[in-house]
């Protein structure tokens, strides 16, 4: 018998779900603002004129496409109550907001800027769901006498 499921795993499902999703908007974004992020990234070089621009369509698109694949996964096993889906799908949500970070050091546009800020937010609430007490007991880690 399957234990029955907390709302805090229906919400870091959700919100797991929601931190992919922001990762696919800014993929969107950047084919959108392709020109201006490479003029952001040439700003602040010295050697613009001597190095190609990197190419962060296909980066964006890439890294989307593949942390949406390994989410839909990891959620499916996590929503089954399996622990090491919970630890992989924390690991993901962390490396999204790494990226996160990664996007705001080439000085964005504000679009980016915000949409980076609401992104960091929804994986932090991600990572508290999926570390939280009832989602580990779920998981059969935490203490189930409490």
């Amino acid at each position: 018998m399957t234990p029955q499921r907390p709302a805090v795993v229906t919400g870091a499902t959700w919100l797991a779900a929601a931190a992919v999703a922001m990762t696919g908007l800014t993929a969107l974004m950047t084919i959108v603002f392709k020109d201006e992020l490479v003029r952001a990234w040439a700003a602040d070089r010295s050697d613009a004129g001597a190095v190609e621009p990197p190419a962060f369509v296909p980066v964006a698109i890439t890294m989307f496409v593949v942390v949406a694949l390994l989410a839909v996964v990891l959620i499916s096993f996590f929503r089954g109550g399996h622990n090491w889906a919970r630890i992989l799908l924390s690991a993901l949500v962390v490396m999204i907001g790494i990226a996160t970070f990664a996007i705001l050091r080439t000085n964005p546009p504000a679009l980016f800027l915000v949409v980076a800020i609401v992104s960091l937010l929804v994986d932090v609430a991600a990572v508290v769901g999926l570390w939280h007490k009832d989602t580990r007991v779920f998981c059969g880690t935490g203490d189930r006498a409490a």
